[in-house]
């Protein structure tokens, strides 16, 4: 199980590309942190996500 913004889910052993692609967060607009570390978007493809990580993901919201 990975904890994902608070939430455990079973999506151990995937990259957090698949896992983002199971979601509606726009890839562009966010950050990732993976067990206090931010992930580059550049490293999504090979960051495999495993049991006990915990995931947090922030959008970016424009407006003024």
């Amino acid at each position: 199980m990975v904890k994902i913004n608070g939430t455990e889910l079973d999506v151990a052993g995937k990259t957090v590309s698949e896992y983002l692609a199971t979601t509606s967060f726009c890839s562009k607009r966010i950050a990732v942190e993976c067990n206090g570390e931010i992930v580059f978007k550049s490293q999504y493809d090979v960051t495999i996500l495993k049991d006990g990580d915990c995931l947090e993901i922030v959008s970016f919201v424009g407006g003024g």
